[in-house]
């Protein structure tokens, strides 16, 4: 099934909305502060894949976070590159020592030394790989009529933010022409070239992340900037810490904005929430849902509901206190 160009183009409409809006905003814009701390008194459940990646490693969710946190707090050149580069983006450090702990204690494990990530990063540059599915690569599947109406010359992150949501609705668990694509995410589907579910380097990022982000990145810390074509690029970048940390601090900077902007709420004082986001992926969709949740609900008289933290989140909450500690100067 093809979706018509006429919602199509609406849905490139309301993408172009969201950008447009984050750059033009006014500075005396102002947004609900959401404060610290978890709104759920209780963890939210953890996935089972999680669950039972961990359990195949014979570890515990305790037992990862203590690994991830010391591996912090005994690198003193692995925090100041953290502050420097939360500097760069105008957020707190917690943010992405958050975002590292959530991925090192339910993705992966905090196994690797720094240097072992440059080691890792170098040995990339060499692979010969693309982003495809089934022979056909990303930069071919992108020229697809269906993607109109996403601007080619447009930021990257409202170039591959269109280009998901046309493969959400276009692409996604249907038959097009004469080929099923699977339901799945974009991300899934095109940027995992080993095997699903993969993310790489000391921030776990994934390709299309990288992708998204690269604008920005480019702008602020003037790396260069990657492309779909150079899969090898995309994954030395995410796999250096160098450049890996500016992905993350860029990810998190978006999601800061898109609350703002998008939803009215100010998540800047809360790494469970930021976390969350960077686990999910996503955020412009998510502000954008939490916005039409909350216009029905001041409709129908009932109190706007806030951005709630994840299992992921609440964990970076449970530790902020200590989390602040290991990061300050």
């Amino acid at each position: 099934m093809i979706v018509p160009s006429s919602k199509l183009k609406a849905v490139t409409a309301i993408l172009v909305a969201f950008t447009l809006s984050l750059a033009q905003a006014p500075q005396s814009f102002s947004a609900e502060l959401v404060s610290p701390g978890n709104r759920n008194v209780r963890q939210p459940e953890i996935p089972g894949a999680s669950k039972r990646r961990t359990e195949a490693t014979k570890s515990t969710f305790d037992a990862k976070y203590e690994r991830i946190r010391d591996l912090i707090a005994e690198d003193a050149k692995l925090q100041q590159k953290i502050r420097k580069v939360s500097a760069l983006y105008k957020i707190d450090p917690i943010h992405i020592v958050g975002a590292l702990v959530g991925e090192h204690t339910y993705n992966v494990d905090a196994y690797d030394q720094l240097q072992t990530y440059y080691v890792k990063a170098i040995s990339y540059a060499g692979e010969r790989f693309r982003f495809e599915h089934k022979g056909e690569s990303v930069v071919d599947f992108v020229q697809r009529p269906e993607f109109a109406g996403c601007d080619e010359n447009a930021d990257s992150a409202e170039l591959w933010t269109c280009r998901e949501e046309v493969w959400e609705k276009t692409f996604r668990g249907r038959k097009v022409g004469d080929k099923s694509y699977p339901d799945d995410r974009f991300g899934a589907v095109f940027f995992q070239p080993f095997y699903a579910g993969q993310t790489f380097g000391l921030g776990q990022l994934n390709p299309l992340t990288a992708l998204t982000h690269t604008d920005r990145v480019n702008k602020v810390s003037r790396l260069r900037k990657l492309s779909a074509g150079n899969a090898a690029e995309v994954y030395k970048a995410i796999m250096d810490p160098d450049s890996t940390l500016a992905y993350m601090a860029a990810s998190i900077a978006e999601s800061i904005d898109n609350y703002r902007t998008i939803a009215g709420f100010d998540i800047s004082k809360n790494p469970g929430l930021t976390a969350t986001l960077y686990n999910v992926g996503n955020s412009a969709r998510r502000a954008a849902a939490l916005a039409e949740e909350n216009r029905k609900r001041k409709s129908s008289g009932l109190k706007p509901k806030g951005p709630t933290e994840n299992y992921y989140g609440w964990l970076v909450n449970a530790h902020e206190e200590e989390l602040r500690r290991i990061i300050a100067p």
